[in-house]
């Protein structure tokens, strides 16, 4: 198996509290609960940004994990952790160009692998329904504790509804200040509508002079780059 050095920046207290308490509210979600979905409404809101954080901090705690890269239209992650040389990902496993064990990569993380999405395709939609999806995540709940799954932003293209059917439980990006109610709620609904459980939301990019604001409105919330929010406070992002 390939490996790779991942470029990750180092977090400040709050930000590795914040990320803790998100993996810890996962586990309490249930033993279940291991194909977890992160998306977003919109580009730009760091939904990347979390499911590598969150990865990492499963990582951390000596369970094994892997972080599917499922942007097979536009995705900006091996640019973002500075990955080179990898030259298969899931569009050509889902294509049926190779096999599963010729796209995962270990990292210089112990017990972090990761499959990296591919070049672009022109039939995502398709790649994601087809049978070769669904049995790898079967396979990898035999290798893999958890498995995140990075999805492009449902409030755009529906590929997140479409893996929802497949996960335990979805996770939402937020950005402060940007996205509006009804557009988080469509998003939300649309989660729910393909059967997956909206297990919380991430309010990401808070502005540094909102941070009392939003705790003191929020008691119990913690920041990641924001706040990481229960479910039960997503009407009010």
């Amino acid at each position: 198996m390939k490996k790779v050095n991942l470029s990750i920046e180092k977090k400040s207290y709050a930000t590795r509290e914040a990320v803790r308490t998100l993996r810890t509210n996962l586990q309490f979600c249930g033993d279940d609960k291991r194909v977890i979905l992160v998306t977003s409404c919109v580009p730009g809101e760091g939904k990347t940004s979390v499911s590598v954080s969150l990865a990492e901090s499963i990582a951390d705690m000596g369970k094994s994990v892997i972080l599917v890269d499922a942007d097979i239209r536009k995705s900006v992650m091996a640019s973002r952790l500075g990955i080179t040389g990898v030259e298969k990902g899931l569009s050509h496993f889902l294509s049926g160009q190779c096999v599963l064990a010729d796209v995962i990569v270990a990292t210089n993380i112990p017990k972090f692998h990761i499959l990296l999405s591919g070049p672009q395709a022109p039939n995502p939609t398709e790649l994601l329904e087809s049978k070769r999806f669904s049995g790898m995540l079967e396979s990898m709940k035999n290798v893999y504790d958890y498995i995140i799954i990075d999805c492009p932003p449902l409030g755009v293209v529906i590929d997140a509804a479409i893996i929802g059917r497949l996960s335990d439980g979805a996770i939402m990006v937020v950005e402060a200040g940007k996205t509006k109610y009804r557009l988080a709620q469509n998003v939300k609904d649309q989660l729910e509508n393909s059967g997956a459980s909206v297990l919380g939301v991430v309010l990401n990019k808070v502005e540094q002079k909102n941070q009392k604001r939003y705790y003191n409105k929020y008691y119990g919330s913690y920041k990641y780059e924001g706040y990481y929010k229960t479910d039960d406070d997503a009407k009010n992002a």
